[in-house]
């Protein structure tokens, strides 16, 4: 057992710096893929919960892009994030010839596109669950649609999925270990070089296992942290209430005797 502890201790010394470098690809690319997934996510939300145009064309064009964006998130959503690396990576240099795509941003794109179909659905659920005379309340004073989605949709949305978003991102980090397939060296990949230089498979992925766990178990705690923050208190003073006669504004003594 002194001997298990001592190559662990041993991995970590002298590779730590193949471990960081994973570290830092990971959550590079599950945070930009998860922003980025949450842009799209918002964006389809908006076209998906737009009315309908009374222009025959528009109505045409709008009910095409929502049939779009349902293949989108029908075809991402019902398929595994490997292949969909391997097939667009692959893909693209199968259709260029044999030019291949950058690494990392061909790793940041996958997750992005991926995350963006499972945030396009969080994000119609939140804006189905705003009561609708909000909507209709805001139209009714001259906002336009991309206006009252704007100032008074989705500022509440955004706090509604919160903690449906900080579970994408936590995903996210576990997830990018696929693309190890295709060659990103995020922490998988850094954990194989390891692996083949040491010959010691278990103390490895032991290792990085750790790792994953402390990178997930600090960012759930951070954004619930966050997710709080958001939700204010739980106790609220009422001042000037007329239904309720304890919660009224309290008048300093000086300025009552003004």
């Amino acid at each position: 057992m002194a001997q298990f502890f001592s190559d662990v201790a041993a991995i970590i010394a002298d590779y730590h710096g193949y471990l960081l470098k994973g570290v830092g690809y990971t959550m590079l690319i599950s945070l930009v893929g998860t922003v980025a997934g949450l842009v799209i996510g918002l964006l389809t939300g908006v076209i998906r919960t737009a009315p309908e145009s009374r222009n025959g064309f528009l109505r045409g064009l709008h009910r095409a892009v929502k049939g779009i964006i349902a293949a989108y998130v029908e075809v991402f959503r019902g398929t595994p994030m490997m292949v969909q690396a391997m097939v667009i990576y692959w893909g693209y240099a199968f259709a260029s010839g044999g030019a291949t795509l950058p690494l990392i941003p061909s790793g940041m794109f996958i997750v992005s596109i991926n995350t963006g179909a499972y945030m396009a659905e969080i994000v119609r659920g939140g804006i189905i669950s705003i009561d609708r005379g909000q909507t209709e309340g805001a139209l009714s004073i001259g906002m336009s649609h991309p206006q009252t989605m704007l100032h008074v949709i989705i500022p509440q949305v955004m706090r509604n999925i919160l903690p449906s978003v900080s579970n994408e991102f936590v995903i996210n980090i576990k997830d990018t270990s696929v693309l190890n397939v295709i060659g990103v060296t995020e922490l998988y990949y850094f954990a194989g070089i390891i692996k083949r230089q040491n010959f010691q498979s278990f103390q490895t992925y032991l290792v990085v296992c750790v790792i994953y766990f402390i990178l997930t178990f600090t960012v759930t705690r951070l954004l619930r942290l966050a997710e709080k923050k958001l939700s204010g208190s739980e106790n609220y003073v009422i001042c000037g209430s007329q239904s309720d006669p304890e919660a009224e504004i309290r008048v300093p003594q000086e300025e009552r005797h003004g």
